[in-house]
């Protein structure tokens, strides 16, 4: 892919960075993936759904939507679009919400399309081929900005979630595990803008945030240190103080101390004992070095915070940058002897290069093309670390499912409205009056005030939650209060009970019907026959797996189906035994058990309920047998 020119004429330093890593990409097509996928075929229009969900979040925030949609390609060349940009649309601008008695303002509300999915990369002679899969391009997102009015890393974390909760309570969100990502956007006054990506979780918020705080610091004293050490000007406290001409020539003097030349010292490592260095040359890889004048000591400190945290390294930083050249990171000066480099091949390394002892160096393991083009970047990070931090895009580095010590990686350049221009393939899209107003109208119940309405159905706080938490809700107040369809109403527990244990489950089972296709008609109507004792308990699952199976029987009236349902537990055996039946085999199994029944008293009600129910078959309700037996032994 090749980064082109926005509507601002100019080419997206992201873009442009992306398309140096020289990397080929190889899409794995899926079933639900076409021809616009595949980027054979234009885009359709703005999906309908996707829309109108976009404008109900709107409202949802106060926000005012724009007249007239029109949909912008943004320039994204790392592979995960086919079409090399990823389509996106301003919907609403200046929304406002409450979190913790503080006012967050929303600048945009933007309805855009999701990325390809990462399966791996391979390094080849030829270099990095990164595999994707199609099968989420194109899934409609809501991306949502908020001005910077967050107060503090647990605000942030308060916001967030209070995003969430609203977000789900329009019903149309998907939810699990990074179904919403937050971006975090850190800046504070010595350092910059930092866009972190990769935070998953609400509760590693504050970590993240408070890490990247740190790191702005450390780096922010840094390089006021060797600013000191040069007799450059130091950095003032605040980024708004700085005199870009005085910064331009110091950045030109950092050029002369680090020039970033590369050099190939696959020979004198030749006779090393480093294991990992000689398969490598085995391979065909090269060992290169750069030089870092001024840098020995600053790259792989162990010094600590106050807390015992790892302070930040410039050596991480350094690696980071050589990896976003797809290599796997790189050796430096500061942390040898290790990897099976002795102190006197470092010491070889340095007369080589003819280094003091202030100076350090970096070593890169890779064909030569991929290790000099990740070097390049290294000595462009280490330039950086005489200036102010870079705006850029970082990922927080994940170990084991958990963010290691809430430390990032840098991934791009912070990208710009250069790579935004218009896409021509979908036309204007005017909002109405009318839509809008449909919009507002459509607001949701937030999630404490479906709480209380399910309050008022009886059910017991846990199986309230349960509920909601299933986004149930809906479902129940329909069946239990509004009365399902044609059908009486239904007891709240009774549909409570059979949405949230198998029972719905095992009817779609066995009606071979995917549970969310499931008729709920069919459930909740053997439910209310079960209620009104026309068949057992046993049989409902049976007897809707049928029901749900005939569509003109579940078109016939009310009275129709259950004299069916009737009809279907007399053919079935699961019509209830009248109590006289059941206490005549209860009364004949307490006789056969007698001893039992002494030896472990109301202890074996269990055990006998099994004997019991096995007789009666499916004509009698567990609740009965039970009710029955403990009177009795009781």
């Amino acid at each position: 892919l090749r980064a082109a020119r926005g509507e601002s004429g100019t080419i997206d330093v992201a873009a442009r960075f992306e398309e140096m890593r020289n990397r080929s990409f190889a899409y794995l097509q899926t079933p639900n993936s076409g021809l616009i996928e595949l980027d054979e075929a234009p885009p359709l229009q703005i999906d309908s759904d996707a829309l109108d969900t976009s404008l109900q979040i709107s409202a949802m925030f106060n926000a005012a939507p724009v007249r007239t949609i029109q949909t912008m390609r943004k320039t994204v060349v790392d592979g995960s679009n086919t079409s090399g940009f990823q389509r996106t649309s301003l919907i609403a601008t200046g929304g406002r919400f409450e979190v913790d008695d503080a006012e967050i303002g929303i600048s945009v509300i933007c309805l855009e399309e999701d990325s390809a999915r990462r399966l791996g990369e391979e390094t080849t002679d030829r270099g990095t081929e990164v595999t994707y899969s199609l099968d989420r391009l194109g899934i409609p997102l809501v991306e949502i900005a908020t001005e910077p009015d967050i107060m503090s890393p647990e605000h942030a974390k308060s916001v967030s979630a209070f995003l969430g909760r609203r977000l789900r309570d329009t019903r149309s969100v998907r939810r699990g595990l990074g179904s919403i990502r937050q971006d975090l956007n850190v800046s504070i006054a010595c350092g910059d803008r930092v866009e972190i990506k990769g935070c998953q979780d609400l509760g590693w918020i504050p970590r993240i945030i408070r890490s990247e705080m740190a790191r702005q610091i450390h780096f922010y004293r840094l390089s006021n240190t060797l600013r000191t050490n040069h007799n450059f000007p130091l950095l003032s406290s605040d980024r708004r103080m700085d005199d870009p001409s005085l910064e331009a020539s110091i950045r030109q003097g950092v050029h002369r101390i680090i020039p970033g030349r590369v050099e190939d010292i696959s020979e004198i490592m030749n006779g090393v004992k480093s294991e990992m260095i000689t398969s490598a040359l085995s391979s065909g890889s090269s060992v290169m070095v750069l030089a870092l004048p001024s840098l020995s000591g600053h790259l792989g400190t162990k010094e600590r915070d106050a807390n015992g945290a790892q302070l930040p390294r410039l050596g991480r930083e350094l690696s980071g940058a050589a990896k976003r050249a797809g290599v796997h990171g790189i050796i430096h000066s500061d942390e040898l002897p290790a990897y099976g480099l002795t102190i006197d091949d470092a010491a070889s390394i340095r007369t080589r290069l003819s280094l003091e002892k202030s100076d350090a160096f970096a070593i890169c393991i890779a064909p030569s093309w991929q290790a000099e083009l990740a070097l390049d970047a290294v000595a462009e990070r280490a330039r950086m670390a005489f200036l102010r931090i870079p705006q850029e895009v970082r990922n927080v580095i994940i170990r084991k499912g958990q963010p290691d010590d809430g430390t990032t990686m840098p991934m791009r350049p912070l990208p710009g409205g250069a790579r935004m221009y218009p896409e021509t393939d979908i036309p204007l899209t005017g909002i109405d009056p009318s839509r809008w107003a449909r919009a507002v109208d459509s607001i949701p119940m937030t999630s404490k005030e479906r709480l209380s309405r399910l309050s008022e159905t009886g059910l017991s706080e846990t199986q309230a939650e349960a509920i909601l938490g299933a986004e149930l809700d809906d479902i129940l107040i329909e069946a239990a209060i509004e009365g399902y369809s044609d059908m009486p109403a239904i007891s709240p527990k009774s549909i409570a009970t059979a949405l949230l244990d198998q029972t719905l489950s095992e009817a779609s089972s066995a009606a071979n019907i995917k549970r969310a296709a499931f008729p709920l008609k069919a459930l909740f109507q053997t439910i209310l026959a079960r209620d009104e004792g026309v068949i057992t308990r046993d049989g409902v699952i049976p007897i809707s797996a049928l029901m749900a199976s005939d569509k003109n029987l579940l078109d016939a009236p009310y009275d129709e189906r259950m004299s069916w349902i009737e009809l279907q537990g007399e053919a079935l055996g699961f019509i209830p035994a009248d109590n006289m039946a059941i206490e005549s085999v209860v009364d004949k199994v307490i006789s056969e058990h007698a001893d039992l029944i002494e030896a472990r008293g109301q202890a074996s009600i269990g055990p006998l309920m099994g004997v019991v129910m096995a007789r009666l078959g499916g004509a009698a309700d567990g609740k009965v047998v039970s009710q029955i037996l403990r009177q009795k032994i009781g």
